[in-house]
Order: structure tokens, then sequence, then C-alpha cells
């Protein structure tokens, strides 16, 4: 149990410190540069991770971290960045939300992780907590938005499991920093042309970069995989839901931004549904993992088939 819960606190170090980010965007970094910014806080975590880990893909791993950059890194960031500038944040991060959901359902055939009711009611309840705490105005949305926030959830949500289901055994700080690379690589290009060139950056800027950079992308993916490998995936993709609320609680501590009923209502409906999807058996899944070969039992070989 001490372990489990172990890995439970290492994967809400991920969804605390992306949550953070709202904050830190909204307080130092520049607002009309978002794929610049995705750029400048990818690929340099990305070259600080190879440094440590210092391994190159090999083999298949080569195609693996372009698919799994484009996932987690490349299209993410394009597709949040269109539904940013379509929907309200509130009406995307709501949408985001359904990861928890997603997460666990895509688990099942890709990973034969199969969820379990509490996992199911737990993202439920913490869904419903999320709409409560930040919905309001929900008229005159804009379909296209709504797809590329939705098809930038299902994209993450698959990218992580891969993530899970080809990482066995490879260096998580090698695997991070691989997809961080080719993932910034797949939107410089767009980020060029969409905003021309990369922005000059004051002090406030740079620390701001720094902190996303280090804190809330090379620390944050690299606790995410670790507690993917560790948890199944429906424990972890509801963990997730502590992003939201941690946006909502440092916009009340350090920007005294409004905290009310439907805030206090919200962030409890989170919490009790990530605990209560944490009460499943966290016995070790059985991965359809490329070339996995189950463990012979030496007792039973004699018997007659």
């Amino acid at each position: 149990m001490e372990t489990k819960w172990r890995w439970i606190f290492v994967a809400a170090i991920a969804p605390i410190a992306w949550g953070s980010t709202y904050f830190v965007t909204r307080q130092l970094l520049p607002a009309d540069v978002p794929l610049w910014g995705a750029v400048i806080r990818a690929l340099p975590a990305g070259l600080i991770l190879l440094l440590i880990a210092r391994k190159l893909p090999h083999g298949s791993w080569w195609w693996k971290s372009v698919v799994l950059g484009f996932l987690n890194v490349g299209a993410f960031f394009i597709l949040v960045y269109v539904a940013a500038q379509l929907l309200p944040s509130s009406i995307a991060s709501t949408l985001m939300a359904l990861a928890a959901l997603v997460m666990a359902l895509l688990a099942w055939p890709l990973l034969g992780e199969r969820p379990r009711l509490v996992s199911i009611a737990g993202a439920v309840i913490g869904i419903a907590g999320v709409c409560i705490m930040l919905l309001s105005d929900v008229t005159a949305l804009s379909p296209w938005g709504i797809l590329a926030s939705l098809a930038a959830m299902i994209m993450s949500s698959v990218g992580f499991i891969l993530a899970k289901k080809w990482g066995a055994g490879v260096d998580p700080l090698a695997l991070t920093s691989w997809q961080l690379i080719a993932g910034a690589a797949l939107v410089l290009p767009v980020a060029a042309l969409v905003e021309g060139a990369p922005p000059a950056l004051e002090p406030p800027a740079i620390l701001g970069f720094l902190y996303v950079t280090i804190v809330a992308t090379a620390v944050a993916n690299v606790a995410w995989l670790v507690a993917l490998r560790n948890l199944p995936v429906a424990s972890v993709g509801i963990i997730g839901l502590l992003n939201p609320v941690t946006g909502v609680a440092l916009g009340v501590i350090l920007a005294s931004e409004a905290f009310g009923w439907r805030q206090l209502i919200g962030v409890a409906l989170v919490l009790g549904g990530v605990l209560l999807a944490q009460r499943q058996r966290t016995k070790p899944p059985r991965l359809k993992m490329e070339g996995y070969v189950p463990a012979r039992d030496p007792d039973r070989d004699h018997l007659p088939a």
C-alpha cells in the first residue's frame, strides 16, 4: 500500500506542475506567441533530459519517438493553440478533463487493462467537479474549437498509453527526451510560419520559461511516464484532474481570483473522484507488449495438457 501511494504522489507531480503553467503563462510569458512558447518550452527540456540520459533512439525507437512526439507534444500543442483561439479557456479545460475517462477506456483495447467500476465512477465524479468549477457561459461555442480540443485530448491520451506500451525497459529520461525533441521539431516550422521570428524575451519571460521548461515539462513529463509504468492507466488519468484544480488554486492564492461555492464544490468533487479511483487494486496489468513472453511455471511443466 505504501508503494502504491508513493507512485500516486509521483503521478500528482505532473498535473500540479502543468496546472501551475496557467498562472506563469498569464503573469510572465508573452501572450502572442504560443507556438514559439511551445518550442521554447519543449526543446530545451528534451535536450536537458538527453544530456542527463546520454542515450539516443535506436532501431524502431526513431519512428516511435516521432509518433509519440507528434501525439504528446507536436500535434497536441498546435491543437491546443487552435482551441485557445476559438474557445474560452474554461471550456477548453473542461473538454481536456475528459482524458480521465478516455484514458481508462482506451487502456482496455491497447493494454489489456480493463477499467474497474470505481475508476469509471471516480472519473465521472471528477469531470463533474471540473464542470461545476469552470463552466459558466456555454453559448455560441465554435464547433472547430471543440473539435480541436477533443482531438488534442484524444491524441495525447493515445500517446501516453503508447508510451507505456512501448516503453517497458527504456530509460524514462531518454524516452521523455526523445518525444519532446521530436515534438518540438514538428511545432517549429508551424511556429515560424504562423508567428514569424522567435520572440525577444525580457528577464521575467526568461524566468517563466526556465520554470515551465525544467519543472512543468522535463520533471512533470518524466514523473507522468514513471507513474504510468507503475500504476494502471485509469488511476493515473484521473490524477490528471488535479491540473485545473491547481490552476484555480494558484489563481485564488496569487492573483486574488474569485473563489465561491461553485469552485468549492467542484474542487471537493474532483478530489473525491481522485481518491475513489485509487481504491482499485493495482496488481501489475497484463500488457500487450512487443516481444512479451509469459514466464513459465516450472511446477506445472510436468502436468499433462
